[in-house]
């Protein structure tokens, strides 16, 4: 069984549909090649910018030891340069080239800043994140998906793998059993949004018009009032008559106690508690 949200998303793009263990399908929109391909430029420009810094670094170190000078070559430094400065130089080129994607996809939650500025997130085909095994497996692979390149990766494998695949996977993908998709902000309210806003209660919902009357609430107990609190939240599993005469049951001696003042046309007993409970919650936000 699909949702309507599903449904439309269905009808533009192409999703992955998994269903929650409560059996909520949700509908995931894979990320395009288009998008992918720029997220992954993006992480190959980086990459090269690294490169640059960590070759800067070891040319800094060997000069830092009175090797190379201002007419030095990239060659002469090289052979002169110690070995442990260049196995040193080595072994960080060779964790930007194959721990970048793996370590930034774990710790980012199956983003690398490509996929982030993209709005893309890796996640597992039943809709978990990723672990660090599957990042591991997906970008180990990576090397065969960018074949023929490889210090300029041309992704022809990865590309026709894609097109194969029914999931838009390539071949590292299929692999580690991940998906790309595009995360798709507008079908959620932010964070902010839903933290932000105070906390629908029952008891608080008006379903009668408000009543307006004098009277001193300060005269009523806390426990009094979570007396109608209560009622006002479990009304809806009453039935009419038996949520009247609860209402008339529990207004009853908060009136006597009350004695308010109120015009009878607009008085009702539910009526009556919801005011009471309003004022009660507005008055304890005040004091606090």
């Amino acid at each position: 069984m699909r949702t309507a949200a599903a449904e439309s998303v269905i009808e533009t793009e192409e999703t992955l549909i998994i269903e929650t263990p409560e059996r909520v399908p949700l509908a995931f929109a894979l990320a395009s090649i288009g998008n992918r391909s720029l997220a992954v430029a993006i992480d190959h420009i980086i990459q090269f910018v690294s490169y640059i810094a960590v070759i800067a670094i070891g040319f800094s170190i060997a000069g830092a030891f009175g090797f190379g000078g201002p007419d030095s070559t990239v060659e002469s430094l090289v052979s002169e340069a110690p070995k442990w400065v260049i196995a040193l130089v080595v072994l960080l080129l060779f964790l930007v080239f194959s721990a970048y994607f793996i370590i930034f996809e774990w710790i980012w939650e199956g983003q690398t800043p490509g996929k982030r500025l993209m709005k893309l997130r890796v996640i597992r085909e039943d809709g978990r994140p990723i672990t660090l095994w599957e990042s591991a497996a997906r970008n180990l692979i990576r090397v065969l998906d960018a074949a023929p390149g490889f210090v300029i990766p041309i992704y022809s494998v990865g590309l026709i793998t894609i097109f194969l695949s029914n999931r838009d996977q390539r071949f590292g993908d299929i692999f580690a059993g991940t998906v790309v998709i595009r995360e798709r902000s507008d079908e959620a309210p932010t964070f902010d949004e839903t933290f932000s806003n105070p906390v629908a209660d029952g008891a608080l919902r008006r379903v009668q018009k408000p009543l307006e009357m004098q009277v001193d609430i300060a005269k009523l107990t806390f426990e009094e009032v979570e007396v109608a609190e209560n009622f006002l939240r479990r009304r809806w599993d009453l039935t009419d008559r038996q949520r009247q005469w609860m209402a008339w049951r529990i207004a009853l001696p908060m009136m006597f106690k009350l004695k308010p003042q109120y015009t009878a046309e607009d008085f009702t007993y539910e009526g009556f508690l919801e005011e009471i409970v309003h004022r009660f919650s507005a008055r304890a936000r005040f004091l606090n």
